[in-house]
């Protein structure tokens, strides 16, 4: 085999391989993006006016869109789309010391079939010590790419149903 054949065939098995690094890339896994004590913060982003005579158009961002969803005490886990749907935020209210975190999220029915998402938790030992506080605790993972904003999404967490309305 000539040496330019042999050149060209490492090269092309070489760009093979970075395109399925890159792809696969695109695909997020299930794990868990983010687990922080608190609540989520929207980005600090000031919705932009252009004064539609100079040729521009008016941006009517609401003061709720700029500053994201409100999440309230309760006993009941409670998610919501975040970074533009391109995230989920989860909150569960709990101990400090013992908080409920997400681990994983997997889809169940994808979009067009039910736009269901299933949301584990992490396992805490059933004899572990907790502090009898009430705080909340975020847990933020990639929107899967087989589920759309475009459709309510049924998110099953801690044996709640809890369905984040259209973006």
């Amino acid at each position: 085999m000539a040496p330019s054949v042999r050149v060209r065939r490492v090269g092309f098995a070489a760009v093979a391989l970075a395109s399925v690094f890159l792809l696969s890339a695109c695909n997020p896994s299930g794990n868990a993006a983010e687990n922080f004590s608190g609540l989520p913060v929207a980005s600090e982003a000031e919705p932009i006016d252009v004064d539609p005579e100079s040729g521009g158009e008016t941006d009517d961002v609401s003061e709720e869109e700029t500053e994201g969803p409100t999440f309230e005490e309760s006993d009941q886990p409670q998610v919501a789309w975040w970074e533009q749907g391109g995230q989920i935020a989860l909150v569960i209210y709990g101990s400090s010391s013992c908080p409920s975190v997400g681990k994983e999220i997997h889809v169940l029915e994808p979009a067009g079939e039910g736009n269901r998402v299933a949301i584990d938790l992490v396992q805490r030992p059933e004899n572990e010590i907790c502090t009898m506080d009430f705080v909340p605790h975020t847990t933020i993972f990639w929107t899967p790419v087989e589920v759309t904003t475009t459709e309510p999404l049924v998110v099953e967490v801690a044996g709640y149903e809890v369905e984040i309305p259209i973006k």
